[in-house]
């Protein structure tokens, strides 16, 4: 009920608690009946579950890590926005959907997430101009952020899910990881001026014009950073060596000491 209290906290006067699993066509069916039969209506579709892996491709031990994690991370976006699209477009209705940069970056350990991510986003933009003006949608292309997966929880070779801190360790590096917060009001703010992507934070920008440009920029970084020396890469030991993670990460997601 956390979700819920902080909700009431913040001025919503009626809300509603679904438990559930997006990965369920039949779980996200009854969402929206249940939502609609207690309201009466749908304004807005939030779309913002995902699950992350941390493994190379060639590393799977068992193929649920693959397909759990775009069963999350794409299918789960999908049945929801199908069940709701009847609802907004009687009420010329939003929705707000969570990509990543990743679908754009060729960030290594996370191929099937950044494949999830990289479909979200054609599959909402190609929405987009079927569905025309009745429903606004804004995508929003996040850097690294504040949540569960920069705390460490992921999909591992095996399909099993666990918070492993010094796997976030290799696999984030010496990166920055915005606050939930900023996230949160920037998308919020992008689907009230009717934008149709939200980049946070806003320099992940630059990194598009150099996938555009000049791929072999970034593919040789990412090599380099996070590939080379896989057991101990320069990520984690620039991390480590630095302590630049006091300064780069929110409190939330630091080690205890």
């Amino acid at each position: 009920m956390e979700v819920a209290d902080r909700a009431i906290t913040r001025g919503a006067s009626d809300v509603k608690v679904l438990v559930g699993d997006v990965t369920k066509e039949a779980d996200c069916k009854r969402f929206l009946e249940e939502t609609i039969q207690k309201y009466g209506r749908l304004d807005h579709l939030v779309n913002n579950a995902g699950v992350a892996h941390s493994f190379f491709f060639s590393e799977t031990k068992d193929l649920k890590a693959l397909t759990s994690t775009l069963d999350t991370t794409f299918w789960g976006q999908v049945y929801m926005t199908y069940f709701a699209i009847p609802h907004l477009r009687r009420t010329h209705g939003k929705v707000l959907v969570m990509a990543s940069t990743a679908s754009w970056l060729p960030y290594p350990r996370q191929t099937l997430y950044n494949a999830g991510k990289a479909g979200v986003l054609a599959f909402f933009d190609t929405l987009r101009v079927e569905v025309g003006d009745v429903i606004g949608i804004t995508i929003v292309m996040p850097g690294w952020i504040e949540s569960e997966i920069t705390k460490g929880k992921f999909i591992h070779e095996d399909g099993d899910i666990w918070t492993d801190q010094m796997e976030r360790d290799m696999h984030i590096g010496p990166v920055p990881v915005t606050s939930v917060t900023e996230c949160a009001n920037a998308a919020v703010k992008g689907v009230i001026r009717g934008s149709h992507y939200v980049t946070v934070p806003f320099y992940y920008s630059a990194f598009l014009l150099y996938r555009m440009f000049a791929p072999e920029v970034l593919d040789w970084i990412f090599r380099l950073i996070f590939v080379k020396h896989p057991q101990k890469p320069l990520s984690k030991q620039v991390l480590k060596a630095s302590e630049v993670h006091r300064v780069l990460y929110p409190t939330s997601i630091q080690k205890a000491d």
